[in-house]
């Protein structure tokens, strides 16, 4: 357990869910809904989202307050409500994503360079994945000094990095044509597959942008005030979604949907230099490429915290369970950026390495919303913890039921394809839980349906690898 010293605040609580879910996405968001709908779709699209993330927001609210106790983030609430297996294969998911995800941050750097020095192509070139290999190493030996000071820097970096995304609401606020904006509806109005399609199409961007709400749940057992973890989640996702409907609207108001739908990525860019010059280019540009390192950080103080909490709770392996002098968990830092400098690696050998595992990240986040969500409701259903304020039960049985629907919605919105890949990362990390078992000499599948939920996973697993060995499935 960390000492007094290393406590965060609410503020710095706060910076952590920010800072986790504003990363790559957000400065891409203008071509992307461009592309997919225009105005009227996108703002349907955003309440669909935004009601559906705030009830998640507002389960992991409920269950800091309401359970304390449970204090190891996101997997422990699928233990709790599932059992051992299901709370391993929800960390084990959880964390593989995240490392997945990192490695899309390097791979978006890398690029974004590309466009001013060659030498880094498209990422994926030798001296590319030199340069990330060194920025790996340089935020694992930074986050190795302590996670106070790694989380004190994310605080600065969080701060820094929506300074440009401030600057450009501002700017096309205060650009902003009505009459541009209502042609983009009408446009958007007369095309084939209708509003509906439109919406579902967006909706799969928002999967990505929201990933990152739980960063103070996982955190939390450094939080100087238990409360805080909920506040810090409320108000992280508040004003991250009021930047991200403000970035997706604005540039409607501003040129010919068709227009924003062509400009390279990050379209943000793009979007404010046909409204100032070239200079607003290199300013979001540079803004991406703090962004995206604050998010990187971010990511990797949580990738590090759910291998040592899972290891601590006895469903990891006891070696990821201890920590060095500063209270890192150093030894499930060191697995956690030795997969990510083998992913980065093998980007040299990928066609489209950024959008594969852009949607692998988004894919492995939703079990483990799923099960916070179910878990959620289990608690609010049975009245668990509700002896203090009995009249939140029906409230947040309700959101929690949203929350279910919700998180059901956004696995059907990644399509069977990314359910298969998922099956062949979840199935070979049971290896880590048969180890963990083990070790501590105990029934490796205590319940039947644990038995039946590792023979699906297997299943799907194989049929992964079958579908890709016969290219049904492209990546």
């Amino acid at each position: 357990m960390a000492d007094t010293e290393q406590k965060m605040s609410r503020l710095q609580l706060t910076a952590m869910v920010v800072g986790s879910m504003v990363g790559a996405g957000i400065f891409s968001l203008p071509r992307t809904f461009a592309h997919a709908t225009g105005p009227l779709g996108a703002a349907i699209a955003w309440v669909v989202a935004g009601v559906g993330m705030y009830t998640l927001a507002r389960v992991f609210q409920s269950l800091a307050e309401r359970k304390p106790q449970l204090d190891a983030g996101v997997f422990v609430y699928a233990k709790e409500g599932f059992g051992n297996y299901p709370g391993f294969l929800s960390a084990f998911g959880y964390w593989i994503g995240s490392c997945i995800g990192n490695v899309s941050y390097w791979v978006l750097i890398k690029s974004t360079l590309g466009a001013f020095f060659p030498v880094f192509g498209d990422g994926n070139t030798v001296t590319a994945i030199a340069v990330a290999s060194v920025g790996i190493w340089l935020f694992h030996f930074l986050i190795l000094r302590g996670v106070k000071q790694a989380a004190f820097i994310n605080t600065i970096v969080t701060f820094a990095k929506i300074i440009p995304i401030v600057v450009f609401v501002v700017i096309l606020i205060f650009v902003f044509e009505y009459g541009t904006f209502r042609l983009n509806i009408e446009s958007a109005a007369q095309e084939a597959g209708g509003i509906i399609g439109q919406v579902r199409a967006t909706m799969l961007v928002t999967v990505f942008v929201f990933i990152g709400i739980e960063g103070a749940s996982v955190y939390s057992r450094y939080a100087k005030e238990r409360a805080d973890v909920g506040r810090a989640t409320i108000l992280g996702f508040g004003g991250v979604t009021a930047l991200m409907v403000l970035v997706s609207m604005l540039p409607f108001a501003v040129l010919p949907r068709g227009d924003v739908a062509e400009i390279r990525q990050p379209s943000m860019a793009g979007v404010l230099e046909s409204v100032v010059g070239p200079w607003g280019a290199v300013f979001v540009s540079i803004g991406l490429i703090i962004s995206v390192l604050g998010a990187y950080l971010a990511w990797s103080l949580i990738c590090a915290e759910v291998m040592f909490a899972a290891a601590r709770n006895e469903d990891m392996p006891a070696v990821f369970a201890r920590e060095n002098a500063n209270n890192v968990p150093a030894n499930a830092l060191w697995i956690t950026n030795i997969v990510v400098q083998l992913l980065v690696a093998s980007t040299y050998f990928s066609y489209d390495a950024f959008a594969l595992m852009l949607n692998l990240t988004s894919a492995m986040s939703l079990i483990p919303y799923l099960l916070v969500a179910a878990y959620g409701w289990m608690v609010s259903n049975r009245g668990e913890s509700y002896e203090v304020r009995p009249e939140e039960r029906k409230r947040d049985l309700a959101l929690a039921s949203v929350a279910v629907i919700y998180t059901l919605f956004m696995i059907f919105a990644g399509g069977l394809k990314f359910i298969l890949l998922s099956a062949i990362l979840y199935a070979p990390g049971t290896v880590l839980y048969v180890v963990a078992r083990r070790e501590r000499k105990l029934k490796v599948f205590e319940r039947m349906r644990d038995w039946v939920i590792f023979f699906v996973a297997a299943a799907a697993a194989v049929v992964g690898v079958i579908a890709l060995a016969m290219g049904l499935i492209a990546i």
